[in-house]
């Protein structure tokens, strides 16, 4: 049974890597201080942070220390390594998208779960933006009809992401950590299933420019149709300069696009009268990521459910394998 209730949690975060590092920030802003950490030790960032906090480099001897609560913030596919134990420990855990690398051990971090008790979210956190959120109530409302179509666009320029390291040997770049564009800018298929509906299925192509000197596909074009009839198209790339971010969704009586730099949605009727829906001026992205840890804070205390389940997640790396699958052979693969 989970361990987590009325009273205090206790945080344990797996990995101090930047995404590790932005959740302890978080924790520390919104008043937690019962934090500890199991590390490798690999992370290329300065822990001078962690002074004063308990840091065990063995996750048996981790887990003795009975957290509540786990945030699993180290390479994707060591995240079941993490995982499967904790939950089995009575853990509510945060699994950083995407849930793994691959789903071969899924239905036992599902029998784990169901025996410890906990809940596991995902950390898809665009589902916490507020642009996002809005164009979710717009479509569900049926203001713009039904919707036909979308495209979500993201591309960045890897060696931007993290200046203070050799973008080649960190996990987005490298095949055993699980990374690869398709793997590490996945939010693009879970926001378009919470706003569409199930994928049904995909066709895709994948490749590796050469340009980064890396080992994992750097863009990738793909193709989704719906459970419900609707179209769209998703193209990730590690190549862009500068880096570019944008859903847009086409309705019978209208479209929306979302602008994820500024967080603006925008909104045009086809009869006229377009909307602009602007984030607050002091709007910052972190605030998506402590609205997450502000959910998750509440489902550890079992105030409420996960936004993003792992269903959700497993749905997403359904998408993602099937991409994979898709471009090696060169044919639309079936989900359903």
């Amino acid at each position: 049974m989970s361990k987590a209730g009325i009273g205090s949690v206790k945080f344990l975060i797996a990995g101090f890597g930047s995404i590790g590092r932005r959740h302890f920030r978080n924790l520390r802003t919104l008043g937690e201080r019962d934090v500890l950490f199991y590390r490798t030790r690999s992370s290329s960032l300065p822990d001078e942070e962690l002074d004063g906090f308990t840091v065990e480099t063995d996750l048996q001897a981790a887990l003795a220390h009975k957290p509540d609560a786990v945030i699993v913030a180290n390479p994707t596919a060591l995240h079941f390594d993490v995982a499967i134990p904790a939950a089995a420990a009575g853990c509510h855990l945060m699994m950083e998208k995407p849930i793994s690398h691959s789903l071969a051990r899924v239905a036992e971090l599902q029998a784990a779960l169901v025996s410890g008790g906990g809940q596991a979210l995902v950390g898809f956190q665009y589902r916490f933006h507020p642009g996002l959120q809005q164009a979710a109530k717009l479509l569900a409302s049926g203001e713009l009809g039904q919707p036909l179509a979308a495209r979500a666009h993201w591309g960045e320029y890897l060696p931007n992401w993290h200046p203070w390291e050799d973008y080649r040997r960190g996990y987005s770049a490298r095949r055993d950590l699980g990374g690869g564009v398709v793997l590490t800018l996945s939010h693009p298929f879970d926001y378009l299933r919470w706003l569409l509906g199930d994928v049904r299925a995909l066709w895709a192509s994948t490749r590796r420019s050469g340009q980064l000197e890396i080992e994992v596909e750097d863009q990738a074009e793909v193709g989704l149709e719906f459970a419900s009839g609707v179209l769209a198209s998703v193209h990730l790339s590690y190549l862009q300069q500068p880096a570019a971010h944008w859903l847009e969704v086409i309705c019978s009586r209208g479209l929306l696009h979302w602008d994820a730099p500024s967080g603006a949605l925008y909104v045009q009727p086809a009869e006229g009268g377009a909307q602009e829906f602007l984030v607050p001026p002091d709007f910052d992205r972190n605030d998506i990521f402590l609205d997450e840890m502000r959910h998750f804070i509440a489902v550890s205390h079992g105030e409420t459910t996960p936004r993003c389940t792992l269903e959700d997640g497993i749905q997403a790396q359904r998408i993602v394998e099937a991409v994979h699958q898709s471009a090696a052979e060169g044919r639309r693969i079936e989900l359903a």
